[in-house]
């Protein structure tokens, strides 16, 4: 059985109704009606605000976050976001910090509201190589999993090695040498990897869990990757084979030399202008409609099964993964990690990634997907797509995150019209771009198609 979270109110008027999450989510707590667990708007309930806090869900970890309360979100009594006297082996001094990891039987109360925490743990699991050795810390305070690793591109030289000798679990990375590093993430590197005998390039991306992985659980990611590797378009970056090892998930894709959007703002001086950047967003647009209607393998379906259904969001759009090729001659823009972020994280491999320090920060998230973490809908790409635009012709990003919370930011500022930041953008141009960062009630544009096709009627 999968691991689960149970949220029971104990106290309060809503008291005996039970909440359960079998999966990775997110879920606010608040008065507003667009909180995914709405308490009452009436006096009893006043000093819980309209946003008052969010729960960080995946299975069997659950994480509170704070959102500024003024009257403050209490854990077992003690309230969160406080400097509180907290001794640790490594510093022995005053911690302060407004998130909180929950345990089985905690208390979380908000004014005269107690919910009481029940997990359920899943049984069955792997065991973890000798790659990562997780260090559990004894106090209670919310922090990233500490690791102590091993040098990863010897670990992942070692597989190429194993790989060589035969190792059937490792066909995907048969005949590779790592040339040298590209990037590093959250939870993995990737790499350059050259074919010993074709010399065709390729990009290794190796990625780790962050918590102990299970049968079912590396299989969904593998039935989610199988999706990705359906696609085929000119504007997504095609992932060409995939595997698992020791605890380790690997990827081949294609190479794009020319790096990646953020890459290109950098080296423009922090913005580029609206000739290069608007045919950047039309091709990312043209990848995006693909991706949202092409046939994938795994959908799953009211039966419980999987079958074939149509359409992927990619849940993750932001400069640094929309990457650039030089195909005969002409630029390409293809769309990187189709599919591989949402995929990893809702398996529940990435530990809690949305509110903690590897995530960064929600700077192109629009509502939408805060609100709505799991089933999010092809829109919120086309909200990315626009704010990629935005961000690439004025170096600002849409929203304001001068102070507070910034998740909490997500759900109350209202994206800046565009020529407040650069009253030089065309008049016509910003009236598209102020349309399609539109969210409340809802997105504006719905596809990608609509917001291409506005684009190219300025021009």
């Amino acid at each position: 059985m999968p691991a689960k979270v149970t949220l029971t109110i104990t106290q309060g008027k809503s008291r005996g109704q039970q909440y359960t999450f079998d999966s990775r989510t997110t879920c606010i707590i608040g008065r507003s009606k667009d909180c995914n667990l709405q308490l009452p708007d009436d006096e009893n309930h006043r000093t819980i605000s309209r946003y008052h806090c969010l729960l960080d869900i995946n299975p069997p970890a659950i994480r509170v976050r704070d959102f500024g309360s003024r009257n403050g979100t209490y854990v077992n009594r003690q309230k969160i976001g406080q400097r509180q006297e907290h001794q640790t082996p490594e510093e022995g001094a005053k911690l302060q910090f407004t998130e909180y990891d929950l345990q089985d039987g905690d208390e979380i109360q908000l004014s005269n509201t107690v919910f009481v925490v029940s997990i359920e743990t899943e049984l069955q699991s792997l065991h973890l190589p000798n790659l990562i050795v997780p260090t559990i810390k004894t106090n209670h305070q919310s922090q990233e999993p500490n690791h102590q690793r091993l040098n990863l591109l010897e670990y992942v030289k070692r597989l190429l090695g194993l790989a060589e000798r035969g190792d059937e679990n490792l066909i995907a990375i048969r005949g590779y040498s790592i040339v040298k590093i590209l990037g590093k993430g959250g939870f993995g590197e990737v790499y350059l990897a050259q074919h010993n005998q074709t010399g065709n390039c390729v990009a290794l991306k190796v990625m780790l869990p962050t918590v102990v992985a299970n049968d079912r659980v590396v299989q969904m990611f593998m039935r989610e990757t199988e999706n990705t590797k359906a696609l085929r378009h000119e504007n997504v970056v095609r992932l060409l084979d995939y595997g698992y090892s020791e605890n380790t998930f690997f990827f081949t894709m294609e190479y794009c030399e020319r790096g990646s959007v953020a890459d290109l703002i950098e080296q423009q001086g922090g913005r580029v202008s609206v000739n290069i950047a608007v045919p950047i967003i039309l091709q990312v647009l043209n990848g995006l409609e693909y991706a949202h209607n092409a046939e994938i393998p795994n959908v799953k379906l009211g039966t419980g099964g999987f079958g074939k259904g149509r359409g992927l969001v990619h849940r993750d759009l932001k400069p640094s993964n929309l990457f650039l090729c030089n195909v005969n001659g002409k630029i390409v823009v293809q769309i990187g990690d189709y599919g591989l972020a949402k995929a990893f994280d809702l398996a529940g491999l990435s530990g809690q990634t949305l509110t903690g320090t590897k995530a960064g920060t929600p700077v192109l998230m629009c509502r939408q997907q805060l609100l709505n973490y799991k089933y999010v809908q092809p829109e919120v790409d086309v909200w990315a797509a626009a704010a990629c635009l935005y961000f690439m012709i004025t170096g600002r990003y849409p929203r304001n995150f001068t102070s507070g919370d910034r998740f909490l930011a997500v759900l109350q500022n209202d994206p800046v019209p565009i020529r407040q930041r650069d009253a030089s953008i065309l008049e016509r141009l910003a009236e598209v771009i102020d349309l399609a960062l539109v969210e409340k009630p809802e997105i504006y544009f719905k596809s990608a198609n609509e917001l291409k096709q506005a684009l190219l009627n300025l021009f």
